[in-house]
Parts: structure tokens; sequence; C-alpha cells
């Protein structure tokens, strides 16, 4: 393989370029967002209803629906991935590797670590969903996702400041707000440029 050394002119254009291409194929996952969004909003709606109609034994049923959720998006993704067999940028790979590793340790700590997280739990959680959607809206440069990841951070970092009993509704919140809001305008933009 030759080794040439680029221009700084060539390198801004590449790395300009790499931002392009993941930012088209990002466009893609709108649906990934709204599917996370009302997964999250439905599990912790189903336990704010069950803990209201004083059902506690069952309240842990409804998170189950999040390891299903994470086996669905990974055949979607290797579906989608093989379908259309295109190349992933450094920057697409990188936000892939990363929301996979928060979404696997998050669901580590949802199963075996809830009692020692205690009523931390929920603004815990809601701070590293922030962090996925923050670092893709950064590195897409998408400012819905900038804007939703910003607000549900502040909504985890506020929910230390509220009784652990709402915390549930802190996170149908940031469902909304930093999931399937972004998901719907990433939808949006990319039927936009379709027309």
């Amino acid at each position: 393989m030759e080794n040439s050394n680029l221009t700084p002119e060539q390198s801004l254009l590449l790395i300009s370029r790499t931002i392009e291409q993941t930012k088209e194929r990002f466009r893609e996952f709108g649906g990934v967002f709204i599917f996370w969004g009302t997964l999250t909003f439905i599990v912790f709606g189903s336990q704010l209803i069950l803990s209201l109609l004083e059902l506690y034994k069952y309240t842990i049923l409804p998170v189950y629906l999040f390891p299903l959720g994470g086996i669905f998006t990974g055949i979607w993704a290797w579906k989608e991935n093989k379908r259309h067999n295109v190349p992933k940028t450094i920057i697409g790979s990188i936000l892939q590797n990363f929301g996979w590793i928060i979404g696997i340790n998050l669901m580590i700590m949802g199963f075996f670590f809830w009692d020692k997280l205690g009523e931390a739990a929920g603004p815990v959680f809601l701070i590293l969903f922030a962090q996925i959607i923050i670092v893709s809206g950064l590195s897409t440069k998408f400012r819905p996702l900038i804007i939703g990841g910003a607000l549900l951070n502040l909504i985890g970092l506020g929910s230390f400041l509220i009784d652990s009993n709402y915390h549930g509704i802190s996170m149908m919140l940031g469902a909304v707000v930093g999931f399937i809001i972004p998901g719907i305008l990433l939808n949006y933009t990319r039927r936009k440029e379709n027309v």
C-alpha cells in the first residue's frame, strides 16, 4: 500500500466527507430512536401504573422488555447491514459500539445492581442515555439529538432533586425528549431529503 501524506486541506476534506457520510447513514436510525423511546416510555409507564395499583411484586416484569428490545435491535441492525451492505465509517462504528456498550451496561446494572444503585438508579440511567444521544448528535452534527440529549441530561440531574417515587415519570419524559422527538426529526429529515 502506498503511503501518501495529505495536505491539511485534504485532511479536512476527508474528515468532513466522513462526517457527512455518517450523518447520511445515521438518518436511517430514526426508527431505532423512536423504538427505544417508546419502549422506555412503556416500561416505566407500566411500572408506574403497577405501583399505583399497589402491585409491587409485578413491577419488575416490564423491565424484561429491554433485553427483548436489544435482541430485536441487534437482529434489525444485522439484517439492515446485510441488505444494504454499505461500508461503515469510523464514526459510525464508534457510535454503534458506544451505544451497545452503554446499553449492555445499563441492562447489567438494571438487572443485577439495581438495589445497589438505590434512589440514584433513575437519574444515572437517564444520564447514561443522554451520553449516547449527545455523542451521536455531536458526531453527526444533528442539532435535535444534541438538544434532546442535553435536555435528557438535565432531566437526569434534576431527578436527583425529586423523590425517587417520581423517577418513572422522569424516565418517561426523558424518553420523549431524548429519543422519540429526535427520532421523529431524524425520520423527517431523511424523508425530506428523499423527496
